[in-house]
């Protein structure tokens, strides 16, 4: 059936674009035949997924139980305060998107982040101002 091949559909979309734009939920529905608020929904569903222009670096503050107690809510808190941006936002240099996420698999090095996919752990201001100065050089 065309509809298991949404995701990947999308995953492909937003590997090469960056996010998944109108016009591409349009070229898709188009193509496959899926109405275009069936995929706008799924689009829409997974936090793996964006219809906006994201930044150059991705980061994903985890808040799940461990890194929430282990203090992920200092980290975006650190991270506001470096680039000015809450979750769901973009630098206006593009340079940083940031996120949270459920889970990804630190519970025992909270609080974590992915950065590009990259996992960092045990983070604190020290190592997180290190890491956006690297990213920002």
């Amino acid at each position: 059936m065309v509809q298991d091949l949404l995701l990947p559909i999308l995953k492909h979309e937003q590997k090469k674009s960056g996010y998944i734009s109108e016009a591409a939920i349009k070229r898709i529905s188009i193509q496959t035949g899926i109405p275009v608020s069936r995929i706008f929904g799924v689009a829409t569903f997974y936090s793996m997924f964006h219809t906006k222009p994201q930044g150059k670096n991705m980061i994903e503050v985890c808040h799940g139980p461990s890194c929430h107690l282990n203090g992920s809510f200092n980290v975006l808190k650190s991270l506001y305060k470096s680039l000015k941006i809450k979750p769901g936002e973009t630098t206006k240099d593009k340079k940083f998107s940031l996120h949270t996420c459920s889970c990804i698999g630190c519970c025992d090095k909270g609080p974590a982040m992915l950065l590009n996919g990259k996992q960092y752990t045990l983070l604190d201001e020290t190592k997180l101002k290190a890491i956006i100065k690297k990213c920002r050089s």
